[in-house]
């Protein structure tokens, strides 16, 4: 008991302090404001997350290069081999890549507000829970991929291109266990604000990539095989840097204290928040790949298929709100996660101003990047003004399904997500794509209508915020669990 008492009274005198320190920022904030320097906080927050956001954005773009390259590669060989790629990396997206980065999106509230809250021995405990846990969760996702051919011939999905797709997809089943390690140590390293060696290895990884493309897919003429196997190969090398630079950087020399037996003692509460986020992400990112797997009942399922497969590469998810957002809420600051909040928004409607600009004066450019089918080149050009309300819209979304996830609310953008992409989505895009006979644009509308609908939910949920009180709940949660896991 004595233990215990003790623990509890630094758990106390540390919460007093944390209390004290977010009085005087906020009494800063407040002198700040009656000094008519709004701007500046504005400006002040701009400037941290473009900071932030400039890596993180290069980081998950050349993460997904590894597959868009493999893709691009695979497209030169054919029009089938093009489909059958793209098949497969949908259906793996479905059956894998997406429920490891959802469950893995548990630590943006767990390991963020941790940060924030200066437990920094905490991160390292969540770390270790997430990798068990989306370790084990790989051993089911290879019995599904290795019979990705059989599965998807049982969807009613071309017997030519399923064929092709299972080919891809077997060789990709090494890629998991490193895709689980990449998840748990990127949200790790990006909680901290540490973005530029992640920088660096992904960079290093994609480069190897492209080098792994040439001599497997060309030279070696091991076709979609040698896609996917330099694809697995380059995750790996991805991993191994990250672990090696946590296991030695001076920088996660506080948060990363070694093995813990504690990790295995929060795995339920660290499933009750990673099952939600799983299914957030999961049912998102499924009604992506619904639409291309509906996509091949269309006529020419080939470049139906190939065409709007295309599209998942280019929608990328604005994961500094996370952390900004997270940090601020475990530090025990809520006008400043507020304000982050705020600035994010107005970042992505730029952003989502400048992509529509770009894509549309490529548009008779851009489908040669994939294919050299002039049939596929043209439809892409018909598509891109669909692509740029879609990528403008869920930019938007995409900001306020960040602010869900560093609030914790995981359970409620489920909620939404389903709703949104399962009741209006998915009907609205087979009612267009079949009904109205418009084929993948009208599919591409249905996927427009579920962000809408998203999108404007989650606004009206964050709009109707008490940041005071999310403050106050992240703080008790972190100072709860550290106290927790300090008692024997």
């Amino acid at each position: 008991m004595g233990i215990r008492e003790e623990n509890n009274l630094s758990w106390k005198s540390s919460f007093l302090r944390l209390i004290k320190e977010d009085e005087i920022q906020f009494n800063k904030l407040e002198m700040n404001c009656q000094k008519g320097s709004k701007r500046e906080l504005f400006f002040e927050e701009l400037k941290k997350q473009l900071w932030l956001a400039g890596p993180i954005v290069t980081v998950s773009v050349l993460q997904y290069l590894a597959q868009l390259i493999s893709i691009m590669f695979v497209g030169h060989l054919g029009e089938l081999s093009l489909a059958g790629a793209s098949l497969a990396t949908s259906f793996i997206t479905v059956a894998g890549y997406s429920l490891l980065l959802g469950m893995s999106s548990a630590l943006d509230t767990f390991c963020g507000q941790a940060y924030g809250a200066k437990q920094y021995h905490m991160m390292g405990i969540h770390l270790q829970r997430a990798i068990v846990v989306l370790l084990l969760v790989t051993i089911p996702i290879a019995f599904v991929v290795a019979n990705t051919s059989s599965i998807l011939i049982a969807l009613g999905q071309d017997v030519e291109i399923s064929n092709e797709a299972g080919q891809y997809a077997q060789f990709m089943i090494p890629s998991f266990s490193a895709l689980a390690l990449i998840q748990c140590f990127v949200k790790f390293l990006q909680m901290q604000n540490i973005v530029f060696p992640m920088l660096i290895f992904s960079g290093i990884s994609t480069l190897f990539h492209i080098l792994l493309c040439w001599i497997l897919v060309i030279k070696t003429g091991f076709g979609n095989k040698g896609a996917s196997m330099a694809t697995s190969i380059s995750y790996w090398i991805n991993a191994v840097l990250l672990i090696l630079y946590v296991k030695f950087s001076s920088s996660c020399a506080k948060t990363w204290t070694g093995f813990s037996k504690e990790a295995l003692h929060g795995t339920y509460s660290f499933l009750r928040l990673a099952i939600p986020s799983a299914v957030m992400v999961c049912l998102e990112m499924w009604s992506y790949d619904m639409v291309v797997l509906i996509s091949g009942l269309l006529p020419n399922p080939k470049l139906q298929t190939s065409v709007l497969s295309t599209w998942l590469v280019q929608t990328s998810i604005i994961t500094t709100i996370c952390t900004r957002v997270s940090n601020e809420l475990g530090a025990g600051r809520a006008n400043a996660a507020r304000l982050a909040a705020y600035v994010v928004l107005a970042m992505a409607i730029s952003e989502g101003i400048l992509c529509v600009i770009v894509f549309m004066l490529l548009r008779n450019i851009w489908g040669y990047t994939y294919s050299n089918e002039i049939e596929v080149v043209e439809y892409v050009a018909r598509m891109i003004p669909f692509l740029s309300m879609s990528i403008f819209l869920d930019g938007l979304q995409c900001v306020l399904s960040g602010v869900a996830r560093g609030c914790g609310w995981q359970k409620i953008g489920a909620y939404i997500n389903l709703g949104s992409y399962y009741l209006v989505g998915i009907p609205s895009a087979i009612l267009f794509g079949f009904g109205f006979n418009l084929g993948g644009k009208g599919l591409w509308l249905g996927i427009i209508c579920a962000i809408v609908v998203q999108g404007v939910a989650l606004f009206i949920v964050t709009i109707r915020t008490n940041w005071e009180q999310e403050a106050r709940k992240a703080t008790d949660t972190v100072h709860g669990e550290a106290t927790v896991d300090m008692v024997p």
